[in-house]
Formats: C-alpha cells, structure tokens, sequence
C-alpha cells in the first residue's frame, strides 16, 4: 500500500514538473527578436522530408511555432494552428512548426492521438529556438513578403484561430 502511494507521488511530481516546462519559463529577454526584425538564418528539416530555410520563409508571408507537446498552452493552441494550416497552406502562407527540445517520437505520438497533421521539425535542443527567443513557448512569428516579423503572439494569452488569422490577413491582403 505504501509503495503503491510512492509511486502516485512520484508519477504526480513528474507530471508536474513535466508541464511546469512552459509555465515557469522565464519571462521574455531584451535578446529576443521582436516586431520589426528580420528571420534569421536557419535551417531545419520537417518530418515530411522537406527543408524549411530562414531564406524561404523570407520570400512569402510565413507563420514559425515553437512548441513542446508538453506544455498545456501549447497543448491549447496546437489545434488552433492546425485550423490556421489549413485555412492558409493553400493561399500560400508558409509554415515552419518547430519543436523546442522533443524528439520526433514524442511528437509523432501526440500528432496522432490528437489527429494533427501539419508538417513540424523536432528538435531536439535548442539551438534554432535560441535564434529567435530565450525562453516561453508557444512562440508564433508571423512575417511579412521581406522576412520581417509583423506580429510575434506567446502563451500571454495563447494565440487564438482568430488572433493569427487577423495577423495573415493583415500581410496577404
């Protein structure tokens, strides 16, 4: 019995500590790109096979997500964004999902338990996630036909369907 009730403390702690990854980030640094910035060079491969470059994305209006699928804000807006892929891939909007220390099994599994089906990249550290941001995820950069950042959304409040399509519409249109 006693050990029983170890096990459910420690399992609750893990979870715990597991979904605090996002809460207790810290909060924004003067480091971080803002509104006004232009993407910066990177490069990261989907798990569709295709590459998605700093440069391309500089080309075309385009939405970037950072994310961990264990984080509850992100587990909020991750089927808003699903929405927003599918409203926009067509139009021409592209869409880099870049995850910020998880592995491709991870994401995999939690793709298919909610039945998303957007490209993403898993990283496994963070080292494209440090070219833009410190710290805070969901992360969404919305930019511009030149690559500049015109709307940047965080967990405070979690970007909406509607938040990130006025933000599209604003570049599109």
């Amino acid at each position: 019995m006693a050990r029983n009730n170890l096990l459910k403390i420690f399992v609750a702690m893990v979870l715990a500590l597991t979904a605090s990854s996002c809460i207790f980030d810290n909060r924004e640094s003067k480091n971080d790109l803002k509104v006004g910035d232009k993407l910066p060079d990177f490069s990261v491969t989907l798990n569709d096979g295709s590459v998605v470059t700093g440069a391309a994305l500089r080309k075309g209006v385009s939405v970037i997500l950072f994310f961990t699928t264990t984080c509850p804000d992100c587990q909020q807006m991750l089927p808003e964004m699903q929405r927003i892929y599918d409203h926009f891939h067509s139009q021409g909007v592209d869409f880099a999902l870049i995850s910020r220390e998880e592995s491709e099994d991870k994401i995999s599994a939690y793709w298919q338990k909610e039945g998303l089906n957007m490209p993403y990249s898993p990283q496994t550290d963070r080292k494209v996630y440090n070219l833009f941001a410190t710290s805070i995820v969901p992360r969404v950069y919305v930019s511009d036909k030149s690559g500049i950042i015109r709307t940047i959304f965080t967990d405070n409040p979690v970007p909406t369907y509607s938040n990130i399509k006025t933000a599209i519409l604003n570049l599109i249109e």
